[in-house]
């Protein structure tokens, strides 16, 4: 069973229960003088905490995913990629080309407790895979689902590349929490359908690459290289195994908390990546804290790297980026509101910085619920399709000129009229 499946989870609750019923049946005879019954005794107390505290801990990992296997949890992480062979017709096991070696088919993951998720034919209603996200460089190993729209395997769009997003979790949640809690592949299935977003690739992730360390999207001086992870082995990756763009224009950062972070951050920090982003929630600096240990390094060099994970800094005393941003904040109940007017104010051309500010809202799901389809639109308005034609011959009677590409969605190049994205809403 896997260390995220509902089966082991259920399990291990019904082992607990029964220890607490054996435990108290068994103590009036366990009552009496002598060795023996004191060791029983401490024996079932023994049993029944860590029964109680196993289930406990299989259901925080299965809600925040620490650990996503056992392989991850006992330390046994490959350590170089490895040839992938399709993986049959299952819905988990997959993977959009079977000659990567840097995408590889995993099981569930947790995906079989997400509920609302494409039935039935990829070229109607669209799929999501289970994988493994292998960085060439980095050599890190992250987890990931990834979204693939009906269009994807639809013959008229069989020489497009898609855009892709790139949609990062909170930490220390993982990528359940935004395939379950967020649903944002059921929220992007229903927007393609509706036509109010063009079909894109969603690649879901957490932000650490080195759990249960908060690598925070930093390149960590003699330690774990997120940035690295996300600004090239991850493109490089997605570009191997599925069809997506090639441009920056056609990737785009999207996430919450710590993910927000990391979008803003990704895309000011590597244009050459990413060319959008978008923040729920996110904050404007990024510091040491108890889950992240040292992440910049000591010394004046590890003062200047903090530094230029400052987005305030950088705004202020570096040339602005060519990229967009969505910032999503409250008014009331959100402690980086303040921050987040700054940074929309200190914005300045080429970088162009929209806002969703609610008059009240807090720091959970609750709140990003109400800003997720807003954004999910505003994203998809910045990135570019179709893009980059494949080379595939096509034959063609004589004197046809063959099949045309599909003409892309009004919005998609980005420069259209943006539609309003809150009710309220920061001049940019």
């Amino acid at each position: 069973m896997g260390l995220t499946s509902q089966s082991l989870e259920y399990t291990v609750i019904v082992l607990a229960l029964v220890c607490v019923a054996a435990t108290v049946w068994l103590w009036p005879r366990l009552s009496r003088q002598g060795v023996r019954p004191v060791l029983g005794r401490l024996g079932a107390i023994v049993m029944t905490q860590v029964s109680i505290v196993c289930a406990l801990a299989l259901a925080v990992n299965a809600s925040f995913e620490f650990y996503g296997s056992w392989d991850e949890l006992l330390g046994n992480n490959d350590k170089a990629p490895a040839s992938v062979s399709q993986g049959g017709e299952g819905q988990y096991a997959s993977v959009g080309n079977a000659k990567s070696e840097l995408v590889q088919a995993a099981g569930p993951q947790g995906l079989d407790r997400v509920t609302g998720l494409p039935q039935g034919p990829a070229d109607k209603v669209g799929k999501v895979e289970s994988v493994r996200i292998v960085g060439r460089r980095t050599r890190a190993i992250n987890p990931a689902f990834v979204y693939l729209p009906p269009q994807y395997f639809q013959s008229q769009f069989r020489r497009q590349r898609f855009p892709v997003m790139v949609v990062i979790s909170g930490y220390p949640g993982g990528i359940m929490n935004l395939a379950q809690h967020l649903q944002i592949p059921q929220n992007a299935g229903r927007l393609i359908a509706d036509g109010k977003m063009q079909p894109t690739v969603i690649v879901m992730l957490r932000p650490t690459i080195a759990p249960p360390r908060d690598t925070e999207c930093v390149d960590v001086p003699d330690g774990p290289q997120a940035e690295t992870f996300f600004a090239k082995d991850l493109p490089d990756a997605m570009k191997s195994a599925y069809r997506v763009g090639h441009d920056p224009s056609a990737w785009g950062a999207f996430g919450y908390s710590s993910g927000g972070t990391c979008s803003l951050q990704l895309a000011m920090r590597n244009p050459q990546a990413y060319t959008s982003a978008v923040s729920l929630s996110g904050d404007y600096a990024i510091q040491d804290d108890l889950t992240t240990g040292s992440l910049f390094g000591s010394g004046a060099a590890g003062a200047q790297r903090e530094r230029e994970h400052d987005l305030l800094w950088r705004l202020e005393n570096l040339p602005a980026p060519q990229v967009s941003a969505l910032v999503a904040s409250s008014r009331k109940g959100e402690p980086d509101y303040g921050e987040t007017m700054k940074f929309i104010h200190a914005a300045k051309e080429p970088m162009k910085v929209d806002s969703i500010i609610l008059p009240e809202g807090s720091h959970q799901f609750s709140t990003w619920l109400r800003e997720i389809v807003p954004a999910l639109e505003w994203q998809s308005q910045q990135l570019t399709f179709p893009q980059d034609v494949e080379s595939i011959p096509v034959k063609s009677k004589p004197g046809s000129e063959g099949p045309k590409a599909p003409a892309a969605p009004a919005s998609s190049n980005g420069t259209a009229d943006r539609k309003r994205v809150a009710a309220e809403r920061s001049p940019g």
